[in-house]
């Protein structure tokens, strides 16, 4: 639950539309869709076997300090709490808000619902990671319900219709464009929303060491977990492209809503309204949930304020840096300009993905240098490295290449971002060594 609550947000039901303005056949449409599976699931190989080597708190932060250099993993720390948690929290905040507001009507602004989803699930957090789990659960549940009503009231409703993706007896061509350099940079465009939509597997080894035997479950998890999603993007734009066709796709800013308008009538878009807001929320939960064990880690390490590293003796939680988070991520989400804030978390976020999978190499290094038999194995372990390791990474920082062309501006705040973390690290270094001079 926590892995695809971590992957599935509110992009599923809006983000194909993007996809089917840069590619304009059924075939590249889907193509696009599980090409990202592909991705994401072997992104799913590399953190199970991760996760396997090092069950710690703080997932890719501890990943990053033990291969390469504490400077690097508070970089990431630095970024996920200023740029890529709390911004796509906030941007998914929002979304829940204006979903609530249209079913509801009820007379208040985005930023004050944004606001209390968001203290309260920092709140039901606080109580521990049981209570946290629970929440996170029953959201997943309903959340995968309104996925699979969407793909059956699709299948059920339209199969007695003509497909828009091939009105009459003339099939679509299987490309749009004649094999180019302009058709590959089509595509590599349409993959950033997707890989976007796909990207979140990653937070669940943040959790790592509250999970029973995480060396055997969190890579079950995350390949389950990865699996499932794949199953489920793939089911829902095959019917997203089958009842409103590539073109129609592509002017339809809310495909789930058009189809379930289409399948049901006023009452279908409702239901899928209500759905993508229970889906919102479920991502914040998770969110909510796992990232602040990096910030715990960072105070743990003596490079971030001690209080964030304290325990609720009680719950057993890090119940400051939960809600530092909470009011970081309320900031931004009062502030505006969330598609500004999208931008910073997709350069940060993939930059940081390629980053982590090049842990393996020097962990595998390791194992080679010291002749020990590897004990990762099975699905804790990256088939085909370090070919698909490096395809991997090569595909991360494509789409960081892509948002700095496409989003200059708003890359250089989140890389200005960024590179301020430098001198705050250099800081708390000499913070730590002055009490370590002191003790």
């Amino acid at each position: 639950m926590i892995v695809m609550g971590g992957i599935i947000g509110s992009g599923i039901f809006i983000n194909s539309y993007v996809v089917a303005e840069q590619v304009h056949t059924p075939f590249l449409i889907i193509g696009a869709w599980a090409a990202g599976g592909v991705i994401a699931m072997a992104g799913a190989f590399i953190w199970a076997e991760l996760a396997a080597r090092m069950p710690e708190v703080g997932g890719q932060y501890a990943y990053l300090r033990e291969a390469y250099h504490p400077a690097i993993a508070f970089l990431y720390g630095w970024v996920l709490l200023l740029v890529i948690q709390t911004g796509g929290m906030a941007a998914v905040a929002v979304t829940f808000a204006k979903y609530f507001i249209e079913l509801t009507r009820l007379p208040v602004a985005d930023g004050v619902i944004a606001t209390l989803a968001l203290g309260i699930l920092t709140l039901i957090n606080c109580f521990g990671v049981r209570a946290g789990s629970k929440v996170q659960s029953m959201l997943m549940v309903l959340k995968i319900l309104a996925i699979a009503g969407l793909v059956l009231c699709g299948a059920v409703y339209l199969m007695g219709h003509e497909s828009a993706a091939s009105p009459g007896a003339k099939p679509y061509p299987l490309l749009d464009r004649p094999v180019s350099f302009d058709l590959v940079t089509a595509i590599g465009a349409a993959l950033v929303p997707v890989l976007f939509a796909y990207g979140g597997w990653q937070t669940s080894n943040f959790v790592a060491e509250e999970i029973r035997e995480p060396r055997k479950n969190l890579p079950r998890a995350l390949v389950i977990g990865v699996i499932g999603v794949i199953l489920l993007y793939l089911s829902v734009n095959f019917v997203y492209v089958y009842a409103l066709g590539s073109l129609g796709l592509a002017q339809t800013s809310t495909p789930a809503s058009a189809v379930m308008r289409i399948a049901l009538g006023p009452k279908g878009a409702a239901l899928i309204a209500v759905g993508i807001a229970i889906s919102a929320l479920g991502f914040l939960s998770q969110s909510i949930l796992t990232a602040p064990r990096v910030y715990f880690a960072m105070a743990e390490d003596g490079l971030f304020f001690r209080s964030v590293g304290w325990l609720d003796p009680r719950h057993r939680v890090p119940v400051v840096a939960i809600v530092l988070q909470g009011i970081a991520a309320i900031i931004i989400a009062l502030s505006g300009r969330y598609d500004q804030i999208l931008s910073y978390v997709v350069s940060m976020d993939f930059l940081f993905f390629g980053l982590t999978a090049t842990c393996l190499f020097p962990f595998r290094r390791r194992d080679a240098s010291s002749g020990e038999i590897p004990a990762t194995r099975g699905l804790a372990r990256m088939p085909g490295h370090p070919i698909t390791t490096i395809l991997f990474v090569a595909a991360c920082w494509l789409v960081v290449i892509n948002t700095i062309f496409k989003y200059p501006h708003n890359t250089a705040i989140g890389f200005g971002i960024l590179f301020a973390g430098i001198p705050v690290y250099f800081f708390w270094s000499w913070q730590k060594s002055k009490r370590g001079l002191h003790s």
